[in-house]
């Protein structure tokens, strides 16, 4: 099972990719915040797409960035698409790496007994 995560810059895209992969899942990174191409997250047919995001503050927190609030905007409409279609959007804001990585393996055991029982993912 293919995982695609996407997220605005510094949201925690790379470590909740290690923490999945860590946890033995196949989960891989798209930098569709940098494309234009708006449905470039779906090149690789991932089985389950997550989007995590974040605001200016807490990517303050995260890291020096030298861009503003102007330049996430620009982040966000291009993962409009994404964000559409994610079958799993997480604010991470207030919830630390592990927080997220736990709702995300939450989210795919459910998501893997729904579709063994051949339930209905909504």
């Amino acid at each position: 099972m293919k995982i695609a995560v996407v997220g605005v810059c510094a949201s925690g895209k790379t470590t909740l990719v290690a923490g999945l992969k860590a946890a033995g899942f196949d989960a891989y990174n798209v930098a569709q915040e940098h494309s234009g191409i708006h449905d470039f997250w779906a090149k690789r047919h991932p089985d389950i797409l997550v989007m995590i995001d974040a605001t200016m503050p807490a990517i303050h927190k995260r890291r020096v960035v030298y861009w503003d609030e102007q330049r996430l905007e620009v982040q966000h409409k291009r993962l409009a698409d994404a964000r559409a279609h994610a079958d799993l959007y997480i604010q991470t804001d207030k919830y630390s790496a592990q927080e997220v990585r736990g709702k995300v393996i939450d989210f795919i055991q459910e998501y893997k007994k729904r579709k063994t029982k051949g339930d209905e993912i909504s």
